[in-house]
């Protein structure tokens, strides 16, 4: 640690499909190599992924159910990444059981997160729903995925209206899945993906097909690929710490 208290960023998206999923194993990984503790939490009940797109699907146990109910320690339940030092993973339950995690026991939850990591990144399920809600409901700032495409920003937009209560500092966007050449297509730009989401640009992730590849591997992209996503993640981590980084050219 820091010396100070760490800091929950919740990763959302109005629809699926944006690359929410692996942008929080991507920036998390990242950051991890830079010498911080790291936390990635996977929010979604009964469809998490993230454990995959880390490589940890046979490492993560407890759930972030058992920690915030009480049923085991935050340091039982985080698994290490074998590769990354630094990296931990708290999973989602596989399916609802008993009683569902409050709000309440959520912010406790995230107090303790705050006192052992540096960051935690918050994987929240797609959609406004539930999830959504107990996701951001504690977190201290929010990154907002979309690609660029006009039914993507307009969930954005939406997205962005359910997150009133966050500050002007504390709400940013991401655009994923860049393709140049679609962008000139369709007579887009990032500025028009900006100004129609309504946020400011945290960064932007090209269309890379190492992604995929690494998925279907179970190995995280950092560990296996120095392509524009990589990079790109690695230029955000940077500016999620407060460097002043140049937007990646997207070719």
């Amino acid at each position: 640690m820091n010396g100070l208290h760490g800091q929950c960023i919740a990763i959302v998206s109005g629809k699926g499909g944006t690359g929410k999923t692996s942008f929080t194993a991507g920036v998390g990984a990242a950051l991890a190599m830079s010498g911080l503790r790291t936390l990635c939490v996977d929010c979604d009940t009964g469809l998490r992924n993230l454990d995959l797109a880390l490589g940890l699907s046979d490492r993560a146990l407890m759930d972030f159910s058992d920690v915030a109910q009480g049923r085991c320690t935050l340091a039982d339940a985080a698994a290490e990444h074998p590769q990354i030092p630094n990296l931990f993973l708290l999973t989602a339950p596989a399916g609802i059981r008993g009683k569902p995690v409050t709000p309440g026991e959520m912010a406790s939850l995230l107090a303790e997160v705050r006192r052992q990591f540096d960051y935690c990144l918050l994987d929240a399920p797609a959609g406004l729903g539930s999830g959504f809600a107990l996701t951001v409901s504690s977190a201290d700032r929010c990154v907002v995925i979309s690609t660029a495409e006009a039914p993507s920003l307009r969930d954005a937009q939406h997205t962005v209206m359910e997150l009133r209560s966050f500050s002007g500092g504390s709400l940013h966007l991401v655009v994923t899945r860049i393709n140049a050449r679609l962008l000139r297509r369709m007579h887009a730009t990032i500025d028009d993906a900006i100004d129609t989401a309504g946020l400011p640009l945290l960064g932007v992730v090209p269309e890379d097909q190492q992604l995929p590849l690494s998925l279907s591997r179970g190995v995280p992209l950092l560990l296996c690929s120095s392509g524009p996503a990589a990079s790109a993640y690695r230029n955000i981590s940077r500016r999620i710490r407060g460097q002043r980084i140049p937007l990646l050219r997207i070719r």
